[in-house]
């Protein structure tokens, strides 16, 4: 049943399998072990980024495509959420519409970007999808009366994902295990279950014959040709599918925040963050999603609490309270990373699964 489940990809390490273990039940039950606004918002960015960033290995870790568009994708998805449910109204019927909407505009776009670009140098494709996602992000933000311009769109979901919808006051008292049932536990399985489906679709993707093909040309498109598949053919569908699925994680987020704006879903920054993540979880490893996504928004949410109180520890020792400093976590954050680089040059996951 998890082989099945899994598409056959198995861990092939015991100990990324505990790893792996360990990140799907604190997911799966984070509001009842981890109560609280910040640990559960926490909680569900993880879901979130780990099928933006296994979308985007798709792309760079399967296919060998680097793209800086992704967000823009991300954002497509998100925009077609707010937007549905701003003209529509606040139904479940509004978020299908929105989402499936996005991710036909984000797989449209990049069969256009795909057919005009990928048959150029891996640099100037990068290059061309830098200047559409700039274009696009300069476009929303120009279109206020639309999109909201730089202040964004605020708008409503559905009544029993909101925290004023209440449930099984009878059964339960309205309560589990000390956890309100209302709707914002609903909204995070609905994110949390989405996230989880959407993952195991790409797991499912990049283990078939299909993603074989496109590992085949990552290692070397040449022989690949000379065999008789179309090269730019494979590559364009897995951009397509990797915009799909990025708009598809968009949707999640904005119905999760139920806000877009540009610097929540179409900023640079969160470019560079998914590779971060793709590097540190390990590239062409659905798995290195998973990791590499935890990881780092664990750290983007937690490392400079941790650092302010390690500073407090060590505040009679010379110069290690000023290096601990709280306002350093970027400067820490960047040490890690390069750390984790230089120690797991296949990522964390490629390390265990070459020791295991």
């Amino acid at each position: 049943m998890i082989r099945t489940l899994l598409s056959g990809d198995m861990p092939r390490s015991v100990p990324l399998a505990l790893i792996l273990g360990v990140i799907l039940v604190c997911l799966a039950l984070a509001p009842f072990l981890f109560p609280g606004v910040r640990t559960v918002d926490t909680a569900a960015r993880i879901c979130i980024f780990i099928v933006l960033v296994a979308s985007y290995d798709l792309l760079l870790g399967y296919g060998g495509i680097v793209s800086f568009a992704h967000t823009m994708f991300f954002g497509i998805g998100a925009y077609g959420v707010a937007l549905a449910s701003t003209h529509l109204g606040r139904g479940f019927d509004s978020i299908a519409i929105g989402a499936i909407a996005g991710a036909g505009v984000a797989a449209l776009l990049a069969l256009v970007i795909g057919l005009f670009s990928l048959r150029v140098r891996a640099i100037f494709f990068a290059m061309i999808t830098l200047a559409v996602a700039s274009a696009v992000a300069v476009l929303v933000s120009q279109l206020s009366g639309l999109t909201g311009g730089e202040d964004g769109l605020t708008f409503k979901t559905p009544r029993e994902l909101g925290p004023a919808f209440k449930f099984g006051k009878e059964a339960f008292d309205g309560q589990l295990f000390g956890v309100k049932l209302n709707g914002k536990l609903l909204a995070y399985y609905f994110v949390f279950i989405g996230a989880l489906v959407l993952f195991l679709g790409l797991l499912r993707v990049v283990n078939s014959p299909f993603g074989r093909v496109l590992q085949a040309i990552r290692e070397n498109d040449f022989r690949a040709e000379a065999i008789g598949y179309k090269v730019v053919y494979y590559r364009v569908a897995a951009t397509c599918l990797s915009a799909a699925a990025a708009a598809l994680a968009g949707a999640l987020y904005a119905v999760w925040l139920r806000y877009v704006g540009p610097d929540t879903s179409l900023s640079m920054e969160i470019m560079i963050d998914i590779l971060l993540m793709v590097v540190i979880g390990g590239m062409g490893t659905m798995y290195g999603a998973v990791v590499g996504a935890t990881l780092f928004v664990l750290a983007q949410n937690y490392l400079q609490n941790l650092m302010g109180a390690a500073s407090e520890l060590t505040s009679a020792l010379p110069l290690l309270p000023d290096l601990l400093n709280a306002d350093r976590w970027l400067l820490w954050l960047g040490v890690l990373f390069i750390l984790s680089v230089y120690f797991f040059p296949t990522g964390i996951v490629g390390r265990l699964r070459n020791s295991g």
